[in-house]
């Protein structure tokens, strides 16, 4: 089992940066494909990226790409979401997931195809 703690989230002004992180602790970390996803008020919650257990493979929602970028750090068993040129749009509350079932990183596009969640860190983009 992991264990995932989000940080970095806050209040920043459209066209800004942040850059999100979650750690993770227990299991080996490079056991785990690695994905984030948002939930908006009202909305069901989006796959927003993934990236894969070991080969550096990633995917992200179309809206996303160019923007945001999704990297891990072994070394620190942390995953990182870079998010840039961000817009209102972006606002919601960021979860970092794991899954350890061995799929290909394009199997991970959605809440169902991950196991394990962190409690989420806000993201609040302002016009």
């Amino acid at each position: 089992q992991v264990q995932l703690v989000e940080s970095g989230g806050g209040l920043v002004q459209a066209g800004g940066s942040l850059r999100l992180s979650c750690a993770a602790s227990g299991r080996s970390f490079s056991s785990y494909a690695m994905g984030w996803f948002r939930q908006a008020p009202g909305k069901e919650r989006e796959f927003v990226a993934a990236t894969s257990r070991v080969g550096g493979m990633t995917s992200y929602l179309n809206s996303v790409k160019g923007r945001f970028t999704i990297s891990r750090d072994g070394a620190k068993n942390t995953v990182y979401l870079q998010m840039n040129s961000l817009k209102p749009d972006d606002t919601a509350v960021y979860y970092c997931a794991a899954d350890d079932s061995g799929y290909s990183v394009s199997y991970y596009d959605s809440a169902r195809t991950f196991r394990y969640w962190g409690q989420g860190t806000q993201v609040t983009v302002s016009s």
